[in-house]
């Protein structure tokens, strides 16, 4: 009898298959990837520790406003830029972007180059912002020459 309702309802268990092969890699995805995916909390905490914090956004979006003293290297830049990345390769980095997916490519990057701290903020800027933690923001140069008279 079971048989015959998954017969007819092959869609469904296909489905069913499929969602919770999703889930799973959901749960263990990271670990198999080599790096770990942070909320603001454990972000704020890495910060706090010193961590080295990597802003992978474009230069643009850099701009309008960062996290702490985050060197700003764009996704698109990383594999040519890793020797501004710390040389001892045990530093923590906390990599950000502005949703999380950028950075969560530009984690795996830095785990293949032999990093074995990397932590992806999950929901990158836009989650730190959302948790009412603070940013930077850079300023214009003409606010920069109104501060120096």
């Amino acid at each position: 009898m079971f048989i015959e309702f998954m017969q007819e309802q092959m869609l469904l268990f296909i489905a069913l298959f499929v969602v919770v092969i999703m889930l799973a890699y959901s749960y263990a995805g990271d670990k198999l990837a080599g790096f770990k995916t942070v909320g603001t909390d454990e972000a704020t905490r890495l910060y706090n520790d010193d961590a080295f914090v990597l802003d992978v956004r474009t230069a643009g979006e850099y701009r309008d406003g960062y996290i702490g003293n985050a060197l700003n290297i764009s996704s698109n830049e990383i594999a040519g830029k890793l020797d501004q990345l710390p040389s001892d390769k045990d530093t923590p980095i906390l990599v950000y972007c502005l949703s999380g997916a950028r950075s969560s490519r530009v984690a795996m990057t830095l785990t293949k180059n032999g990093y074995t701290s990397v932590n992806n903020l999950r929901g990158g800027i836009t989650a730190w912002k959302a948790a009412g933690l603070p940013v930077g923001r850079e300023r214009s140069k003409k606010n920069k020459k109104k501060q120096k008279q």
